[in-house]
Order: C-alpha cells, then structure tokens, then sequence
C-alpha cells in the first residue's frame, strides 16, 4: 500500500480513486492533481513508481488536506458559535443549520426520539 499524506492508499485501486481516500480530494480534484503531475488516471497503485510516489506527495502538500483542513472547519464552527450567529447556536443546540425543517424530520442531528408524557397530537 502507498502512503500518502498519512494515509493508506489501496494497491488494487486505480490512482484517480485511490486519491479520493484523502479528506479534502474528491474525484475532480483528484484528476486535476493528476494531470499537473502528468500521471495517468488508469494506472493502479501499485504500479506507481517511488519517483512519481514523490513527485505525487509533493503535489499534495500545496493542497489543503487532512488534518489541516479539519481543523480550518472545526475553528469555523467554533468562531460561528463564539459570536453567536443563527448558525452557531444550532450548531451548538445541534439540530439542522442549513434551513432544514426540524418539527418532525431531522432525526439524524437531534438523535433518537425522547417521548414527552401527554403530547397526543
């Protein structure tokens, strides 16, 4: 297995997938990367060479990837909360940020239901 950026890149998958496995690359950027470094999408993992492995990592450290770009979100969301925007207290609440409608849907950001005594309808 190729390891790039920290992360472990299956050998049987084709390079332009293989890169997906990154957090940060999805597939169009992943086949503009290529095509800086001129290497063909096709090409499987483990068929790449040490030099285009480097030339590959290199590439990827101007790139925003990993832990890096977690933490950029993580201090976003915490500066929205900070200031108290609309956005950050429903991040804080955790319920839906984006607009969603959260009276009877919205399961997956509030969790599992909790059942209040005496509310028929």
């Amino acid at each position: 297995m190729a390891r790039i950026s920290g992360v472990e890149i299956p050998n049987n998958k084709r390079v332009v997938i293989g890169l997906t496995y990154i957090y940060g690359i999805g597939l169009s950027r992943s086949q503009k990367i290529l095509a800086d470094v001129t290497i063909n999408e096709n090409v499987r993992v483990k068929d790449l060479t040490e030099e285009q492995i480097k030339v590959l990592t290199q590439r990827l450290t101007q790139e925003k990837t990993e832990g890096d770009l977690r933490r950029e979100q993580l201090l976003n969301i915490k500066r929205l909360m900070e200031i108290g925007s609309y956005r950050g207290k429903r991040h804080r609440n955790g319920l839906p940020v984006r607009g969603q409608s959260s009276k009877t849907n919205a399961r997956t950001r509030k969790g599992p239901r909790k059942t209040v005594a005496n509310k028929k309808k």
